[in-house]
């Protein structure tokens, strides 16, 4: 099993790290879609100034916990808190179900059903079992 989960974080965290990338770099389109769900949180915590910064915040989360994983350094608390943060990206960027445009709903729908699958895919990295020493 350590040669696949040697071969599988990498490729898990590969989208965490360059969306987050992405998301630190230009959080603009990002904060303009998920304004309305979080606007009003990044508002109110400390050092958070706007729904940019918040999303700046998240990006930066998943660059380190997605590299941390793809180490395999702490698998389970980078796993968990890569968990965290597509929950609500999930829940903040990907509301189909309230897109008019048949085009974005669907575009949308396919990103939350995506998403769902990486949650479930980290759920396996949070919960593989330990590499004992014989």
């Amino acid at each position: 099993m350590r040669a696949v989960q040697i071969l599988a974080r990498p490729l898990l965290a590969t989208i965490f790290v360059t969306g987050g990338y992405g998301a630190v770099r230009n959080p603009g389109p990002s904060a303009q879609r998920a304004e309305p769900f979080i606007g009003d949180l990044a508002k109110s915590l400390p050092g958070i100034s706007s729904t940019e910064d918040l999303v700046r915040l998240d990006g930066a989360v998943k660059v380190a916990a997605g590299t941390m994983l793809a180490l395999g350094r702490m698998p389970r608390l980078s796993a968990l808190a890569l968990i965290a943060s597509l929950a609500v990206t999930t829940a903040a960027a990907h509301r189909y179900w309230e897109d008019d445009d048949p085009q974005m709903r669907a575009a949308h729908q396919i990103h939350f059903n995506k998403n769902l699958s990486l949650i479930g895919g980290l759920l396996f990295a949070a919960t593989a079992p330990r590499r004992t020493t014989s």
